[in-house]
C-alpha cells in the first residue's frame, strides 16, 4: 500500500514538475531574460546573463524535483567543468539529460533540436542564450560549435541526436567528432546513467518507474583528440576513427554498473 501512494505520488510530483518548467520556460524566455537583454551593454554580457539566469533556473528546477521525490541524483567530477572552452560530450538516456548538465556548466552553449526553437515554452530562453540549432546542419553547425568554443564557451553536445532507446545499442553520429577534430578539441565526456530508467524516448510522462529515480552524472577525465589527429591525418578520417571510439567508450561506461 505504501509502495503504491509512493508512487502516485511521484506521477503527481512528475506532472507538478512539467508544469513549472512550462510556466518557468514562458517567464524566463519572456520576462526575465528580456530585462536582462535590456540591461546588457554588449550582445556578448546579454549572451553571458541570458545563459547564467537559465542555468541557475535549471539548479532550482531539479531541487525542486529532488525535493518532491521525483528523483535523486548524485555528480562527480563538477571540478573538471570549471574550465572554459570545453568540449562536453554526454549520452542521453533521459527527457531531462540536459537540464542535468546545463544547471552545472556555467557559460554553457548547447546544440539544440530546431523544433525547441520554435516552441513557446523554450524558444525565448534559446534565442537569447543564442544556442546552437541542428537545422544549420552539416559544417555550418561545426563551424558555429567551434566558433562557441574559441570565445570561451562551454558546448554541451549529445552525439546520438536523441535519447538512447533502452535496450538498443548507443550509436553516435560524427557532428561531436567532427567539432572535436576540425576544432583541435580535447572531449570532455560525461556519463549519465539513471537507475531505473524514467523519461527515456517514448515514454509517457506519468509512466513513472516502480521506485525514485536515481541519476548519476559522471565526468569523465578528457579524451585527447590529437592522436586521432596525428594518426588518421585528414578531419574526416580522424572524425570517423574518433567517433568509433567514442562509441565504445560511452557504451561500455554507460552499461557499467547498470544493476547498481
Amino acid at each position: 500500500m505504501g509502495k503504491s501512494l509512493a508512487r502516485y505520488w511521484r506521477v503527481i510530483g512528475t506532472g507538478i514538475s512539467f508544469v513549472l518548467f512550462g510556466a518557468g520556460g514562458l517567464v524566463l524566455g519572456f520576462v526575465i531574460l528580456r530585462v536582462l537583454h535590456l540591461l546588457g551593454r554588449t550582445d556578448r554580457q546579454r549572451v553571458m546573463w541570458s545563459r547564467e539566469a537559465i542555468r541557475l533556473s535549471f539548479r532550482f528546477f531539479i531541487g525542486v524535483m529532488n525535493g518532491l521525490g521525483v528523483l535523486r541524483y548524485s555528480c562527480t567530477g563538477l571540478e573538471r567543468l570549471e574550465r572554459r572552452g570545453l568540449l562536453i560530450l554526454a549520452n542521453h538516456p533521459s527527457l531531462i539529460d540536459a537540464v542535468f548538465l546545463m544547471a552545472f556548466v556555467r557559460n554553457a552553449d548547447c546544440v539544440v533540436d530546431a523544433p525547441l526553437g520554435l516552441n513557446p515554452f523554450t524558444q525565448g530562453g534559446i534565442r537569447m542564450a543564442s544556442y546552437i540549432r541542428n537545422d544549420l546542419g552539416g559544417l555550418p553547425m561545426v563551424e558555429a560549435c567551434i566558433a562557441s568554443l574559441e570565445t570561451g564557451g562551454n558546448l554541451v553536445f549529445f552525439p546520438e541526436g536523441m535519447r538512447t532507446t533502452p535496450g538498443c545499442p548507443i550509436r553516435l553520429m560524427r557532428g561531436g567528432a567532427q567539432v572535436a577534430v576540425r576544432g583541435a578539441r580535447d572531449v570532455t565526456p560525461v556519463i549519465i546513467r539513471c537507475v531505473p530508467p524514467t523519461l527515456t524516448r517514448g515514454e509517457k510522462w506519468w509512466r513513472v518507474p516502480p521506485r525514485r529515480a536515481q541519476f548519476t552524472i559522471e565526468v569523465h577525465e578528457d579524451i585527447a583528440v590529437r592522436p586521432f589527429l596525428e594518426h588518421d591525418g585528414a578531419p574526416p578520417l580522424a572524425a570517423r576513427a574518433l567517433n568509433a571510439y567514442l562509441q565504445q567508450y560511452f557504451t561500455r561506461e554507460s552499461q557499467s554498473h547498470a544493476s547498481a
